[in-house]
């Protein structure tokens, strides 16, 4: 028995044993004994010798010692492809996704070939799960692509993943390294040699696994040492490559603990004693993985467009990002998964198969205009690819159903974080008939004869910036006409009686399923923040925590809908809204009224979404489950609950993040 078997032996039970038997675990050391042959040939580089001594003087320190440093850094980066370590790799990553079929777009895939052999092509994917790193690889190479080498987070370099994971092209790199400037020029220099040998690259555009289910904002430092590589390096051209991850659910140990830190828990650091805990929990049918390949980004060309609009180029790599994250998006299919998990959410009480079918119709119809693609091409409307959905669901503990008359569904105890994560998946393609609703609901409610509904769903989508990722402003405005079916006589300027008309051509009634949840999250942090007096400081940590508690609080109160919006990942995104908005310097001019001003503007979005919910009851166009709108709770101290909190134990749950 190998040396790496016999650790694995003392930490692992009996049926991972078994396991790592049966995919015949190679033996190797777990460090290499000479340098590879790329971080040899970056060592000896004419460039990277007349970088290190400018950055030796900068830094006023010996080149030797910086060398020696920067050495090490590079090393301990350093991954290659062994085809023993690889071929065992593949085995072992088949057993853990026995549980799932794999779904890959192998036309998107076949397409890469013709550029394969004289680009980089850098896979950048949206990150759903630890299983994404067996998932993706396999099928680019039997696509007939070369073999990627990709990046992952120090944090997963424990013994003996992160020995295996080095022998097959993963590259460990720690994430804090703002304050160590030799560590920044051995990445940048060990990019930039990857990129110049038209090596393809990988990592998540994430930075790490969403814990909402919607994508979240890019993480820019690789993306900008690949920049940096084109700007300086005589290169064929870039290729971005935007992939689309996503699972019929993810698997159960993953959906607690990403709900256990969104709830404000500490993160478990990965460790051989984790790996093995997680991979014991790998049991059952979980459905399928869905692989999607964007349309692909010439990186080269796109900066040259940018730099034309901004011959600064300071937003050059974050509109890049931008890019990439909207092609992820767009090749982002709606599950069935999703489709259940937003009727009942919206429902916030039990349905019958037919009510969930009802909710789901016009969604379907929906998707179907836009030519929206459904996962693996299942139909919305089927019943019997709803049941198996749900079934599916109630197996994983996420739904609970009772049989008496009918077979009736529900979300299980505890679990609305876990199926807004699933209807989150399918949040970027409902968002913008989403906001539609809400600035015509603006212009039913303007006292004006006429209202600018253009303008207000701007504002909106400025409050939500930091949230969802929106086109540009010309984009956007196509987008909203599109909603309302392209009509040629649909202008900005609305009446209350054409907006009312839309809003009935329209009968989607999402805006309470996709915004509500966001808002009442950041109802909750600008409620607390205008509280704050004049001139104190803000502990983000410490102001955080409260707004958990303030949350949790609201939800038992009815002050808003859902758990689902006491979520830290919202919180924080509601902070930067602030910080961006000058709203957390204690010593801004007005800096008191400004936030207030937040709080009316979040409050007045909120109202709309109460007052659209009334309209669909009072026309008897409601959704399956909802019921009739109860009175509005009491203002009580120390703070009161928000205007627009007209809810109660009967009120529909909304979509969450």
């Amino acid at each position: 028995m190998s040396a790496v078997r016999r650790n694995l032996g003392r930490l692992v039970s009996a049926p991972i044993k078994s396991a790592a038997q049966r995919v015949d675990m190679p033996s190797f050391d777990p460090k290499f004994e000479v340098d590879s042959p790329l971080v040899a040939s970056i060592l000896e580089a004419t460039h990277f010798r007349s970088g290190l001594q400018a950055l030796a003087e900068r830094l006023g320190r010996r080149v030797d010692d910086v060398r020696e440093l920067a050495a090490a850094y590079l090393r301990e980066m350093s991954a290659i492809h062994d085809v023993t370590v690889t071929a065992w790799w593949e085995r072992f990553g088949e057993w853990l996704l026995r549980g799932y079929e794999l779904i890959v777009d192998v036309e998107g895939l076949r397409g890469l070939r013709g550029l394969d052999p004289d680009h980089s092509l850098v896979f950048l994917t949206s990150h759903r799960s630890y299983l994404d790193e067996w998932a993706l690889p396999g099928p680019v190479h039997a696509a007939g692509i070369q073999r990627m080498s990709s990046f992952m987070g120090a944090n997963l370099d424990y013994f003996p993943m992160g020995a295996i994971a080095r022998r097959v092209g993963m590259m460990h790199v720690r994430r804090a390294i703002k304050d160590d400037p030799v560590y920044k020029f051995a990445l940048r220099s060990y990019i930039g040699h990857l990129v110049g040998d038209r090596v393809n690259l990988m990592w998540s555009i994430e930075g790490g696994r969403t814990r909402t289910g919607k994508l979240r904002p890019p993480r820019l430092g690789l993306l900008r040492y690949v920049v940096d590589a084109v700007d300086t390096l005589p290169t064929p051209e870039v290729y971005i490559v935007p992939i689309s991850m996503l699972y019929d659910q993810i698997p159960a140990n993953e959906v607690r603990t990403m709900t256990h830190e969104a709830l404000g828990g500490d993160k478990r650091p990965e460790s051989a004693r984790w790996f093995v805990d997680y991979i014991s929990h790998l049991r059952g049918r979980m459905g399928r993985v869905y692989l999607n390949v964007g349309e692909p980004l010439p990186l080269r060309a796109r900066l040259a467009e940018l730099r034309e609009e901004d011959p600064t180029g300071r937003t050059a790599v974050e509109r890049v990002a931008l890019d990439v994250s909207h092609r992820i998006n767009d090749a982002t299919p709606v599950t069935a998964t999703a489709a259940v998990c937003i009727a009942l959410l919206g429902a916030g009480r039990a349905l019958t198969l037919s009510e969930i079918l009802d909710t789901i119709r016009p969604l379907a119809e929906y998707l179907d205009t836009l030519g929206w693609p459904t996962a693996g091409g299942v139909n919305l409307t089927d019943r019997a690819s709803i049941r198996a959905a749900l079934n599916s669901l109630v197996e994983t503990g996420v739904l609970s159903s009772h049989d008496a008359q009918d077979t009736v569904w529900t979300i299980a105890d505890r679990q609305h974080l876990t199926a807004a994560n699933y209807r989150n998946s399918a949040i970027h393609v409902l968002l913008h008939p989403a906001i539609a609703e809400v600035s015509l609901m603006g212009a039913v409610l303007a006292p004006g004869p006429t209202y600018d509904v253009f303008l207000d769903a701007l504002r909106l989508r400025d409050l939500l910036k930091f949230e969802f990722f929106f086109a540009r402003r010309r984009e956007f405005a196509a987008r909203l006409r599109r909603v309302v079916g392209d009509d040629p006589s649909f202008s900005s300027q609305l009446t209350r009686a054409r907006a009312e008309g839309y809003l009935d051509h329209l009968g989607l009634h999402l805006s309470a399923l996709v915004l509500r949840p966001f808002l009442d999250a950041y109802a909750v942090v600008a409620h607390e923040l205008a509280a704050l007096p004049a001139g104190r400081d803000v502990d983000e940590e410490k102001f955080l925590e409260h707004c958990l508690a303030v949350g949790q609080q609201w939800v038992l109160r009815r002050f808003i809908v859902s758990a689902e919006s006491t979520s830290l990942e919202m919180f924080r995104n509601v902070l930067q809204l602030a910080r961006h908005r000058g709203l957390l310097d204690p010593q801004g001019a007005d800096v008191v009224a400004r936030r207030v001003a937040l709080r009316e503007e979040i409050d007045e979005f909120r109202s709309r979404i109460d007052r659209l919910a009334e309209r669909t009851r009072l026309d008897g166009s409601a959704p399956a489950g909802e019921s009739t709108p109860p009175a509005s709770p009491p203002v009580g101290p120390p703070v009161g609950p928000p205007v627009s909190s007209t809810v109660s134990s009967e009120r529909p749950t909304p979509r969450a993040g």
